[in-house]
């Protein structure tokens, strides 16, 4: 296996490496204290990356993410944009998870957009910055459970419902909202629809105030008698209940990775700087004995490694995605390694870093808060078990619980 960074991604890695050190970190503080202002920054950045991705085979952001290719390539072995997309990600969120998730145009909506649109609905959606609305004030893990509702009325669909911590919700141009078309016939009559902001019946109801990435708007929508054209149901409007809900769940095959490039990102910002802080006690190396580490040391090296399992798991499941390979069981193995190292290093950096760790002199207490959301939403750790665990054993939703 060669698992080295393709030469083609070279550049783009260098260059989010560049935005998470020198344009995201000297902000990064700054929007954290001042939750639910738009980093205006961001503008300038985002034209930037539209301008990397005009045209380009390979780009870097999430409307990328996407199984589909060309019918000349379909049978090749090929690295393409989930994997760039990954990789870009890991990078930017070595400066800020939360300006990350606040980017224009590089929304979780868009990867829903890429996972399940037809080429019209992708000339349509283009361009178009996307948030992705599922979580419901009686539905969290359980996305099958969705109440909101979705009635076809002549050319239109009428939706009617609530959602809440819906990231960017307020600041899309879009939002991509899960509801069911029957009730009765439970998770496979689950579509997503594209609901553009202004939209009559479409309401922001609040901000939420969270623990972390504060850059990040977090909104409650509310839906009542919100009518959008029929056009604007993504993919197939046919009920398909032998498919059932695997339709819809395509959009977690493709945004889990992402989620999970998140964590490895936040976590490896963690190590690097609690490396240059423990610099004047730590040993000479990697050559000495695992006997003779400290305990410091020998943290930090059990760190790393749960590190680099969780970035191989990630890059294997985009990798997987690219070559048209189902993936969710990688893509569910990817999400919960990453989420809970994330946490776990990121915590634990905090600790051995001591006051250094938890003043706001330095960036290690804001990774440790905004690594927590990376291991619950996309799917909680233990929902990402689950799923494992029904891939694994060949049991369905309704065989294990």
């Amino acid at each position: 296996m060669y698992l080295e960074i393709p030469k083609k991604f070279k550049g783009l890695v260098q260059q989010a490496a560049d935005v998470a050190d020198y344009y995201f970190r000297p902000i990064s503080r700054k929007y954290d204290k001042e939750e639910h202002a738009y980093p205006k920054e961001l503008d300038t950045l985002a034209a930037l990356l539209d301008g990397m991705n005009d045209g380009a085979p390979e780009a870097a952001g999430a409307s990328s993410a996407s199984k589909g290719m060309s019918q000349e390539s379909s049978t090749k072995i090929r690295n393409g944009s989930n994997l760039s997309t990954c990789l870009g990600i890991m990078e930017l969120c070595r400066g800020d998870v939360g300006l990350l998730l606040a980017m224009p145009r590089q929304g979780l909506g868009n990867a829903a957009i890429a996972a399940v649109a037809n080429e019209a609905q992708l000339a349509r959606f283009k361009g178009s910055w996307a948030a992705m609305a599922i979580t419901e004030p009686g539905c969290g893990s359980d996305s099958a459970a969705i109440r909101t509702t979705a009635r076809l009325d002549g050319d239109h669909y009428v939706l009617n419902g609530e959602k809440i911590y819906v990231t960017s919700g307020s600041r899309a141009d879009s939002v991509v909202v899960w509801a069911t078309l029957d009730r009765e016939l439970g998770k496979a009559a689950i579509k997503s629809f594209v609901v553009p902001h202004g939209t009559p019946g479409m309401t922001v109801t609040r901000l939420e105030k969270k623990l972390g990435i504060k850059a990040s708007d977090t909104a409650a929508i509310s839906f009542s008698d919100c009518r959008i054209p029929r056009e604007n149901l993504l993919g197939n409007p046919e009920i398909d209940i032998k498919k059932g809900f695997a339709g819809v769940m395509e959009t977690f095959d493709n945004t889990r990775p992402l989620v999970a490039a998140m964590a490895i990102g936040v976590a490896k910002a963690a190590l690097d700087r609690s490396r240059e802080l423990l610099a004047p006690v730590l040993g000479s190396g990697y050559a000495v004995p695992p006997l003779q580490l400290s305990h410091m040391e020998h943290t930090l090296y059990r760190m790393e490694s749960e590190w680099e399992a969780a970035r191989l798991l990630t890059l294997k499941a985009a990798w997987m995605a690219d070559n048209r390979m189902p993936n969710s069981k990688e893509a569910s193995m990817a999400k919960a390694k990453a989420g809970r190292c994330a946490n776990d290093i990121t915590l634990q950096c905090v600790e051995l870093c001591s006051t250094a760790g938890y003043s706001e002199d330095e960036l290690l207490e804001k990774w440790a808060r905004d690594s927590k959301i990376l291991d619950i939403f996309e799917g909680t750790q233990q929902i990402q078990l689950l799923i494992i665990a029904r891939r694994l054993l060949g049991k369905s939703s309704s065989e294990l619980r």
